[in-house]
């Protein structure tokens, strides 16, 4: 290939040619950023939690159902102190990375598959639909009496409800390629390897690593009612046992919990994948 033809796929795929000094000013500012991103970011919960500190102490509001913040950390440093919060939290964690783990690799193989095979895509495709279609929890009763109600059938239900947002956005990435694209890589009579490296791989992957950041917020959503099923331990363990024995301050105390650590988990999802879409050029770069 000539360093023309380089020019123009690099272009046709939206590489930029590097700029470095232009990179490292980005990159402090990015830095400088930081901190002031964080302090927005903690601006409406911490003004919240704050004012509803203030209502419950100021006696306008009773905070029982509702304990205050308080309260709510005091939970924390009592589950802490015992040990429990960092078990409950690691099986969460180790439940919903297996269940990701498999259900991601599932969605982006047949995913892949569905969308660059018209023969299979009318083959699987209206069957996932369907079950797509079908309530998490009516999965519950089938892979208990499948599974038992031992770790198996919790992860295989998170694994569920990670593989349809992935399946559907790798198709749907796929097969939403500009044909331009696909031509630019006949001009340059790129071969099929060389075409999806350069051209069909970048154009997919920004909507792909999105579906990744959906399954994986479903991922959370889905331990909640896999951890129903029996569990002793875990997040939604500590979300029925605070029901059950009146502890509104347990339930709250789980559910910001579950809010960190789902944060938490997709920050290094993104921060993992930034590297592979650093060729593009959108807004989020300069916002």
């Amino acid at each position: 290939m000539t360093g023309g033809e380089g020019t123009l796929a690099g272009e046709a795929t939206g590489a930029r040619a590097p700029d470095r000094p232009a990179e490292r000013v980005v990159g402090r500012l990015r830095r400088l950023r930081t901190p002031r991103a964080l302090a927005l970011g903690l601006l409406l919960p911490v003004t919240a939690a704050l004012g509803w500190e203030l209502a419950v102490a100021a006696g306008l509001a009773q905070g029982r159902l509702l304990p205050p913040p308080s309260r709510v950390l005091a939970t924390f440093a009592d589950l802490h102190a015992r040990g429990d919060l960092w078990m409950h939290v690691g099986a969460t964690l180790w439940r919903v990375a297996v269940g990701f783990g498999l259900g991601a690799t599932a969605g982006l193989l047949l995913g892949a598959l569905s969308g660059a095979s018209r023969l299979a895509r009318q083959t699987l495709d209206p069957t996932l639909q369907a079950l797509r279609a079908i309530p998490s929890i009516a999965w519950v009763p089938l892979f208990i009496l499948w599974l038992g109600i031992f770790e198996e059938s919790k992860i295989a239900l998170i694994a569920v409800g990670v593989f349809f947002p992935v399946y559907l956005g790798v198709c749907d990435a796929i097969l939403s390629i500009d044909r331009k694209l696909i031509e630019v890589s006949r001009v340059f009579r790129l071969s099929r390897l060389e075409t999806a490296r350069r051209i069909l791989v970048p154009a997919v992957l920004p909507e792909t690593i999105t579906s990744l950041r959906s399954g994986l917020g479903l991922g959370f959503m889905f331990v909640v009612a896999a951890e129903f099923m029996g569990a002793s331990e875990g997040l939604g363990y500590l979300l029925i046992d605070g029901q059950q024995m009146g502890r509104p301050d347990q339930i709250l105390a789980a559910i910001v919990a579950f809010a960190l650590l789902g944060k938490a988990c997709d920050t290094v999802l993104v921060a993992a994948t930034r590297p592979l879409v650093a060729w593009q050029d959108v807004a989020r770069d300069r916002l």
